[in-house]
């Protein structure tokens, strides 16, 4: 008969246990605030983007139609939803003609909030517009009164600036009315300035 010794064998204590459980939460605790401040920059970001995507897609729109389309922002509480617009009797869009039913709604009305939570259009206070001035206005849709921002078949469009504001930074979207270009901006607090995207 044989007998067998085990030598050597290697365990794991309590206090090794309870060593990797706090170094792993300690780990945890450093990484989910810079994942959530991560995450909020990247749905800043994408929410820019989002809307100057679509700027260029009724861009192309007016030209294949050949007709002007729009979008119409209108104020809801604190933010704004936006629906597009095309015009129907030739002379751009018009809140006159939509309200009469003459320049119809081609899409959903959207709203910022719902696709990206946490943004809103806004230019938040202390930070220059694009420009570099102080307005001292938070609104964050600078297109004319009307709130309508048109591009016309030949490609040009309404100037203006649409800002957008979250916890993961400040955006703008520029149109360029001579030559219907849409331009991302985002602000860096670090310097104060802002730069294209």
């Amino acid at each position: 008969m044989s007998s067998t010794v085990i030598r050597g064998v290697a365990g794991v204590t309590l206090l090794d246990l309870l060593f990797a459980i706090a170094l792993a939460a300690t780990l945890t605790a450093i990484a989910v605030p810079a994942t959530a401040s991560t995450l909020e920059g990247l749905r800043a970001a994408a929410a820019a983007r989002y809307v100057a995507g679509r700027l260029m897609s009724i861009r192309m729109d007016a030209v294949r139609t050949s007709s002007a389309v729009a979008f119409r922002f209108q104020q809801v509480g604190a933010d704004y939803t936006f629906a597009p617009f095309t015009d129907g009797n030739g002379n751009g869009v018009r809140t006159a003609d939509i309200l009469a039913g003459v320049d119809t709604q081609i899409g959903p009305s959207e709203s910022l909030f719902e696709k990206f939570p946490g943004m809103q259009f806004l230019l938040s206070e202390g930070v220059p517009d694009a420009d570099g001035a102080s307005s001292g206005s938070t609104d964050g849709v600078r297109i004319g009164t009307a709130r309508l921002l048109t591009m016309s078949p030949d490609g040009t469009a309404t100037s203006g600036t649409l800002y957008l504001a979250g916890k993961g930074g400040q955006y703008a979207v520029r149109v360029l009315g001579a030559t219907g270009r849409v331009r991302v901006l985002s602000f860096n607090p670090g310097d104060s300035t802002w730069h294209t995207r």
